[in-house]
């Protein structure tokens, strides 16, 4: 029920226009964080979708995740949130099922696009293609270094305002790498216009940077380029 949800308080700066990346501090409450740590839902490694759509374990992706239910009341908010953030009225129906995705020390997830190359992951009752991407993060340890979301095909800054959100000691050929806040999330459009239609955008190659100490927990929302059928939910 969106109108027992509390308003959102976050904030919004543009990272890059093309492709469009949003940096949203606040994007997720202090209540909605602890929550989602709480939770015992069993998690299991991460699976990757290959060139044909086949899902399988790789050592490109060392995590662990769980999927939420549509009838979670914190999820549903959070759903509501992401949907409202991209100025759509529409039903959750686009949206995949929020995930979260736990990564201890040394956990990692090499670059990758979260748009499909394989046709059978876009078919049209699965909503087509991933269309954009939130990465929020959830919580880390308190101790915890590395573990920043690295978009190397992007060029990364060094002004002042923002090094308090982006790594701007980061190697140049890491691209721009935003830190892991608990709170914050990353947002970004996954396509691009092309000559017949739309097609996914290289540039939005991606990683989950090595943990190199502690631990982190982050939330993936993805919303496909229309609305999916009930089975895939």
């Amino acid at each position: 029920n969106s109108t027992a949800c509390p308003p959102h308080t976050y904030t919004t700066h543009i990272y890059s226009h093309s492709p469009l990346i949003i940096y949203i501090p606040s994007f997720l409450t202090a209540s909605e964080q602890s929550y989602l740590s709480s939770l015992s839902t069993p998690f299991s490694s991460s699976r990757i979708a290959d060139s044909t759509g086949q899902q399988h374990l790789a050592s490109t992706r060392s995590s662990s995740s769980t999927s939420l239910p549509p009838t979670d009341s914190i999820a549903s908010c959070i759903a509501a949130r992401a949907l409202s953030f991209q100025g759509l009225d529409t039903s959750p129906q686009r949206l995949e099922p929020l995930q979260l995705v736990r990564y201890g020390e040394g956990g990692k997830y090499h670059a990758h696009t979260d748009w499909f190359t394989a046709g059978q992951q876009a078919e049209s009752d699965m909503g087509g293609n991933r269309w954009s991407s939130f990465f929020a993060y959830v919580g880390v340890s308190g101790d915890v270094a590395g573990g920043g979301t690295g978009f190397p095909m992007v060029e990364g800054r060094r002004g002042e305002e923002w090094c308090a959100w982006v790594d701007c000691d980061a190697p140049v050929e890491e691209g721009v790498v935003f830190r892991p806040i608990p709170g914050n999330a990353v947002f970004w459009v996954n396509m691009k216009k092309g000559k017949n239609g739309y097609v996914g955008d290289q540039r939005t190659l991606h990683a989950g940077l090595p943990v190199q100490r502690g631990s982190k927990l982050g939330m993936n929302i993805w919303t496909r380029e229309w609305d999916m059928d009930d089975k895939y939910r």
